[in-house]
């Protein structure tokens, strides 16, 4: 297969392409700044159709993932470039797909799981999940993430594609043991003795395996029945508690809120992460008959903190398809 990836210079674009790269695909990654990779890389500004757009003519499928990083503190500027990244590029992957003459099969595009509703009392699926930003004691911050969800998400459906399937991932965190990932953060914590209850420790975390991850995908680029919304998420959520028995942290200092909240100024970023409950279940991909290569967490955590544990060069293939 041919694979366009706009964006795929992070950490889940990174995964995907070399997971499809390695299993002998054609994988191009469009990128403002494009560096040597084993796959081919392709200048575009995210905004307007110019030359990268003729790769998506006959590709079979485009995974678009771009925007820019919400791993930052909320300030108005960052807020605008947040929302902009994600709706500009998104129209301008539309705009190509109905340029194209022989437009791709299928549009996979990247969303969130944080567009569900904060709770504690039933799981987020596709068809019963509350989206949030109505909840009261939401933060302004929470309801800016789901506006954002809201608008990405609403960019796809602005253009008609009669010819390609559009698929929403509403993805959870993506589990990988790469360096500067999130697991490699969540794993920090328990290392220097953090990983405790935060703020209670009620909350449900979301996540994904990033094998289940590439797989999932890869489901659906497959699976022509599975269009609109689809949550790619483990059917379990995870807990600190799971993560420092798999790496054999005796114990983990719990952090109030506040404790938080200061923490996150320091390193200029917010504290949604660990605060929101994100009880998001895969309720199509079950219903559809994928089957988790890692559904419980524990196992999960184990295999993560073993591969990070290796040094980089002596890694398995981040995933496998």
């Amino acid at each position: 297969m041919k694979l366009i990836l706009p964006g795929g210079t992070g950490q889940v674009g990174t995964i995907l392409a070399r997971a499809f790269h390695a299993a002998g695909h054609e994988v191009v990654v469009l990128t403002r700044n494009p560096t040597a990779a084993p796959w081919r890389t392709a200048r575009w500004d995210a905004q307007t159709l110019d030359a990268w757009a003729t790769e998506l003519d006959g590709a079979d499928a485009v995974i678009n993932l771009a925007g820019r990083s919400v791993n930052c503190r909320y300030t108005a500027d960052n807020r605008r470039a947040i929302l902009d990244s994600r709706v500009q590029s998104t129209r301008a992957v539309a705009a190509a797909i109905a340029d194209a003459r022989r437009p791709p099969r299928v549009w996979l595009q990247m969303s969130t799981a944080t567009i569900y509703a904060h709770r504690y009392d039933a799981p987020n699926d596709e068809a019963t999940g509350l989206i949030g930003g109505a909840e009261p004691d939401a933060p302004d911050t929470w309801r800016f993430s789901i506006d954002v969800a809201r608008a990405w998400e609403a960019a796809v459906a602005e253009q008609a594609t009669p010819q390609t399937r559009k698929v929403l991932l509403r993805a959870a965190m993506v589990m990988s043991p790469d360096r500067a990932g999130i697991f490699d953060t969540l794993l920090r914590l328990v290392r220097f003795g953090l990983g405790g209850s935060a703020a209670g420790g009620r909350q449900f975390v979301s996540w994904i395996h990033h094998a289940d991850f590439v797989r999932a995908v890869l489901w659906l680029i497959t699976h022509q029945d599975l269009e609109g919304p689809v949550n790619l998420a483990a059917p379990h959520p995870h807990f600190m508690r799971a993560l420092r028995v798999a790496w054999g942290a005796p114990l983990g200092l719990p952090a109030t809120a506040w404790m938080l909240e200061l923490g996150a100024s320091v390193i200029r970023t917010e504290t949604e992460l660990v605060l929101k409950s994100r009880r998001v279940v895969p309720g199509r991909l079950l219903d559809s008959n994928f089957a988790f290569a890692f559904p419980e967490w524990p196992s999960a955590a184990r295999e993560l903190c073993d591969a990070w544990r290796r040094p980089s060069s002596s890694r398995a293939p981040l995933s496998t398809v």
